[in-house]
């Protein structure tokens, strides 16, 4: 019987666990839904910038930004938004594949990648890596706030003005629905200034206070801002969709696995209560 005592005690062991990873998909599904609400709530500001910023692009303004400078590329800058946790499925893994594919594709042209981390696992992966990192930052907490990256970002945006790296991407994973993430990378320095929208088919232009440089500048970083914080609580709320379908995948595994050591179990118990059967009359029949 020994046998079935330690199946017994893996199968308290496995429903042990099995009571974590309820409580984890649990707790997962009610941060999802608050990292949900933070990007509905940062989605007006980061659509009205986005339309000023279309307006300038068809602008004729006085001052020319370094924002909208175009250069050849021979060092390019990845803003990279990562989790601090792990137990979220291969979320992370995702995201760096493509940042390293492209890396590998920029080889080819002699590019070299510089890096500003957010998240102790991009941290840990690119140091290990050994890139040059411009920034770093982690710890973030559930309720991300700008003020936490701007340091990040002023480093990136002060390389780009100084020529220092001359694109910067920001790669994210973009919230699709609660069990696909997709991992992107948006090109945000310089600011594109294609107008895909057909009804700005004429030129506009702001009258400026107190003068234009000063005013642009500040929109400007404003505007790359609002891009970085909304990767931000995105991949927030795809951390906790890919934990909370992670933590189910691995609820569900232990299900099966509590059922299939059951039958085992049984089998053995059965086993055990026919030979002591066969064993007694075996001896009766002796007798």
């Amino acid at each position: 019987m020994s046998g079935s005592q330690e199946i017994r005690t893996q199968i308290a062991s496995i429903q042990n666990t099995q009571k974590i990873t309820k409580a984890m998909e649990m707790v997962a599904a009610s941060k999802m839904k608050k990292a949900q609400d933070q990007m509905t709530k940062a989605r007006p500001y980061a659509d009205k910038i986005l339309n000023v910023i279309t307006h300038l692009a068809h602008a004729h303004p006085e001052y020319t930004s370094e924002f909208f400078s175009k250069r050849e590329v021979s060092k390019k800058g990845y803003i990279i938004v990562s989790s601090d946790r792990g137990l979220c499925g291969g979320l992370n893994n995702n995201l760096f594949k493509i940042v390293l594919e492209n890396i590998e594709q920029d080889k080819a042209s002699n590019i070299d990648p510089a890096f500003a981390l957010v998240g102790s696992k991009a941290t840990s992966f690119f140091q290990r890596m050994g890139g040059d990192v411009i920034a770093q930052t982690s710890q973030l907490g559930d309720k991300p706030k700008v003020e936490q990256v701007l340091g990040l970002i002023k480093s990136t945006i002060d390389s780009f003005i100084n020529n220092d790296i001359d694109e910067v991407h920001l790669v994210y994973n973009k919230f699709i629905n609660t069990v696909s993430q997709e991992p992107t990378i948006q090109k945000i320095l310089p600011i594109n200034t294609e107008v895909k929208n057909e009804d700005y088919d004429y030129y506009w232009d702001y009258i400026y206070e107190p003068e234009a440089e000063t005013v642009l500048e500040s929109l400007f970083t404003r505007y790359i801002e609002s891009l970085v914080y909304r990767g931000l609580v995105e991949n927030l709320a795809c951390e906790q969709a890919s934990r909370m379908v992670a933590m189910k995948a691995a609820s569900d595994n232990a299900t099966d696995l509590i059922a299939e050591l059951q039958l085992i179990y049984n089998k053995n118990r059965q086993a055990a209560i026919t030979q002591e059967i066969s064993e007694i009359i075996s001896g009766a029949a002796a007798l």
